[in-house]
């Protein structure tokens, strides 16, 4: 069989693509991401198809000695913007940006815009990751939430995934819902758990400002922050019992079916957004598309600007990014990647990490990796303040040999 390989192909660096797709049938209650709900908008879903495409091809020249490892879909709801206009983008980036045969490729999905031949068309075209948004397996919480679905409807999503030829499906979950009781979270992970996913996300509801849950808060007798952490606890117990590993605050995967493309943000990796309010880190810069779908498109269509910001990212802020980020995931913080890559002493971070360990927030693993444990990740923010401070304080190390 001959070797069609190019050998020049191992040197090029892995990249991430994420689109944004805003649209939506309705607007969820807690959601804060840039979205637009309220149903079909054909003219408007062309245009933003027509953007997107050039806009990756615009593109093309400035990852030349890239290789695009993962893409990833989120939104707003992919699934509601349709197969077809998928399978275009996708296309587009496999022509323009050079895709790896062995991509991850993912597609959020709501499970009532989803059927058997749009999946089994996505499966064709290239798609091989989905996440579907489960969320609860309460209909009246589903209700509450305006989740445009029954819990009916996201175990038929999962079993048409398996059955289009998906092998490696996720689902998104929340705790901490309105008059949730801790006797219903274990009950939806144990149904959840019976759907067999490769990955489950389990996101605590936050209350963020400018939702319309912000505007009742105070009335939707949400769980207290105690009842949130002991819905949290139970999941990690519970999940890891029945083969889970959690390799990041709220994610939990079946070993080897970890997010390859969520790794990339919190590993600190390039990646590259396309469609409005998407974010990217590439060559240095982080630059984020303004959360404005006709800027995004008289912007690309009309070369005018579409960023709300873009930075040089210093050194100093790699440093404290390396922190915050990594202590989110199991693959934690290590001494001397810290001092390579940052030229900043550890020492001072280590023991603070001590601390943490005797109250059983922190833990050393046997290859020299701190991490945070289930308890450490429940008060992350705090840790990571203390630790940042720690670093701010920290003068530079002279070159290293």
């Amino acid at each position: 069989m001959r070797n069609n390989k190019n050998p020049m192909q191992d040197l090029r660096r892995p990249l991430g693509i994420y689109i944004h797709v805003p649209f939506c049938r309705s607007k969820c209650e807690y959601c804060d991401f840039y979205s637009l709900g309220g149903g079909l908008n054909r003219e408007s879903m062309d245009l933003y198809l027509q953007a997107v495409l050039a806009h990756i091809r615009e593109s093309a020249q400035r990852v030349v000695g890239y290789e695009v490892d993962t893409v990833y879909f989120g939104g707003g709801t992919p699934s509601f913007f349709g197969q077809q206009g998928l399978s275009r983008i996708l296309t587009e980036i496999d022509r323009r940006l050079r895709l790896s045969r062995d991509a991850e490729i993912t597609l959020e999905a709501n499970p009532d815009s989803v059927n058997a031949q749009s999946l089994e068309k996505l499966r064709r075209a290239g798609f091989n990751r989905i996440s579907i948004g489960v969320q609860s397996d309460d209909d009246a919480q589903l209700k509450a939430l305006g989740r445009p679905h029954t819990y009916k409807q996201a175990q038929q999503a999962v079993s048409l995934a398996r059955r289009a030829g998906f092998d490696n499906v996720s689902v998104d979950l929340m705790f901490g819902l309105p008059s949730q009781s801790r006797q219903q979270w274990m009950a939806t992970l144990r149904n959840v758990l019976d759907l067999k996913p490769d990955h489950i996300s389990c996101y605590g509801l936050k209350v963020e400002e400018g939702t319309r849950l912000w505007e009742y808060k105070d009335c939707a007798n949400l769980p207290d922050d105690d009842a949130q952490a002991d819905m949290y606890l139970y999941a990690v117990e519970t999940l890891e019992s029945f083969g889970y590993q959690q390799y990041e605050i709220s994610n939990f995967a079946k070993p080897g079916r970890e997010c390859r493309h969520n790794l990339k943000y919190w590993l600190g990796e390039p990646y590259l957004g396309f469609g409005p309010a998407a974010a990217s880190d590439f060559a240095g810069k982080r630059f984020t598309a303004a959360a404005n779908l006709d800027q995004y498109i008289t912007g690309i269509l009309e070369q005018k600007t579409i960023l709300s910001a873009c930075d040089t990212i210093e050194q100093r802020e790699r440093a404290g990014e390396y922190l915050m980020l990594r202590l989110r995931t199991s693959y934690g913080i290590e001494e001397n990647e810290y001092m390579q890559n940052y030229l900043l002493p550890f020492a001072p971070l280590e023991q603070l990490l001590n601390t943490y360990a005797q109250r059983d927030l922190a833990k050393k693993g046997e290859n020299g990796r701190w991490r945070l444990t289930a308890k450490g990740f429940l008060v992350s923010n705090a840790i990571l303040v203390e630790l940042l401070d720690v670093q701010q304080k920290s003068s530079p190390l002279a070159k290293l040999r």
